[in-house]
């Protein structure tokens, strides 16, 4: 898989990035590369709304087609944090995590305390060979926490 060089080193051009992967450059793809490195850890609403502004026309089954196909180049990442919609994000291949708010569904990123995958070892595999394992944290972002209570 594919280090967003967005995030680490000289950033690459979002062409750049298609034509590594073997995929075509095209507006849609361009927008939602764009959004995305806009907007971390967007859901598809935002991730549509922030692309409509940079090409109007793109359809919202356009957005949904790129997103997949960006997941599945290892172009982007996709985290479901439990009770919220896929978030997309750019920063791939280095094995970091999430924190999410509890009460505003607020999401960033945690670097690994490991350092290489997988994070946690399970205490069973099931003859499964254990490639990565995805960790969420949870609790109140600093704006949810600083509000008065009730």
């Amino acid at each position: 898989m594919p280090v967003d060089q967005h995030t680490h080193g000289a950033p690459a051009q979002p062409a750049e990035i298609l034509r590594e992967q073997g995929l075509r450059v095209t507006a849609p793809r361009l927008a939602v590369l764009d959004a995305v490195a806009a907007v971390p850890h967007a859901d598809a609403d935002a991730v549509l709304r922030h692309a409509r502004a940079a090409l109007p026309t793109v359809s919202v089954q356009a957005v949904y087609d790129v997103l997949h196909a960006l997941t599945d180049a290892g172009i982007l990442r996709r985290i479901e944090p439990a009770g919220h919609p896929a978030r997309y994000e750019r920063r791939v291949g280095d094995n970091h995590h999430h924190v999410v708010c509890r009460t505003c569904g607020a999401v960033d990123d945690v670097d690994c305390a490991v350092g290489e995958a997988p994070c946690l070892t399970p205490s069973s595999t099931s003859g499964f060979t254990v490639e990565t394992a995805e960790v969420t944290y949870w609790g109140l972002c600093p704006s949810c926490r600083d509000l008065p209570a009730d």
